[in-house]
């Protein structure tokens, strides 16, 4: 006997109550399951790939974000290592100006002096303490800077080299007669044609032939405080010229008002004459001065 591979279903109409008989076959069961098994492995598939798909998405802006965070932080120490090179260039210019000679710069520090350990990365807050230090430090050597030019500028080495005669304040007459009269300079005797120097950072005021001075240089140091250098038998700068402290400025001479071969100098505020050796070293010092011969 055939076997029967359809399958029944039974309904009932609600209307007139009547049974009513459908038959599937078993094989159309089969497809129509094997369909719903693809679809439903399909709808799976597409919900995993959808999932990794965001999933990847999450991770591609992570790493974004991540390797933004590293640029950021790279520009940082590159400019922190900017500003450290700038630091110690500025030292070294900072040594300059105060004259201190001999002492080791940070490079040759680095040299002679070992340094090591294991690497350990900074976090945000470490980088943001090394900022806070690197603009402390700029603003002390600012400040550092500051003080240095400003005291650059003050008259504190001797002009020439040489042996000192006529002081500051009064005097008898040095072309005689008997008569006294006032000194608002120091004298300084030396060779004829040695090298005088700007005794601080000005702009040169004057420079030229003054009744009294001779050939005579005048500098002009800010804040009211002026030299003057006189009696030059040659001046090598020009007015609007800016000197740095020990420039030569001329030569000794004995131009104007003069006896013989020697520099006058002058320290004066705001017009006023006062002695030069309050702004100057011990005369021990003198011949430490940086005139040429």
């Amino acid at each position: 006997m055939k076997r029967d591979e359809r399958i029944y279903a039974f309904f009932v109409a609600h209307t007139s109550r009547s049974i009513r008989r459908f038959s599937i076959h078993r094989r159309w069961l089969k497809i129509s399951l094997a369909l719903a098994c693809a679809v439903l492995c399909a709808a799976l598939y597409g919900l995993y790939s959808l999932s990794q798909e965001v999933a990847h998405a999450r991770l591609e802006d992570e790493n974004q974000r991540l390797r933004r965070e590293n640029e950021k932080q790279l520009r940082q120490l590159h400019n922190l290592k900017n500003r450290v090179e700038a630091v110690e260039d500025k030292t070294r210019r900072l040594v300059e100006i105060s004259g201190e000679q001999g002492g080791e710069t940070p490079d040759e520090l680095n040299r002679q002096q070992g340094a090591g350990g294991p690497l350990v990365e900074m976090d945000a807050q470490e980088m943001a303490f090394v900022e806070q230090r690197a603009v402390q430090l700029e603003t002390t050597l600012q400040v550092y800077e500051n003080t240095l030019l400003e005291r650059a500028r003050i008259p504190s080495i001797w002009p020439v080299e040489g042996r000192l005669t006529d002081d500051f304040g009064a005097r008898g007459n040095p072309f005689g007669g008997g008569a006294s009269e006032f000194h608002d300079g120091q004298d300084i005797a030396t060779a004829w044609g040695t090298g005088v120097v700007a005794a601080g950072d000005g702009m040169v005021t004057f420079a030229g032939a003054q009744n009294g001075y001779g050939q005579v240089v005048i500098l002009d140091h800010g804040n009211g405080l002026t030299t003057r250098y006189g009696h030059l038998s040659r001046i090598e700068v020009e007015a609007g010229q800016q000197l740095t402290r020990g420039d030569v400025l001329g030569r000794v001479g004995s131009t104007g008002r003069s006896t013989g071969p020697h520099l006058h100098y002058e320290v004066r505020i705001n017009e006023t004459a006062v002695n030069p050796l309050q702004y100057l070293p011990a005369k021990e010092a003198a011949g430490e001065a940086q005139g040429e011969q």
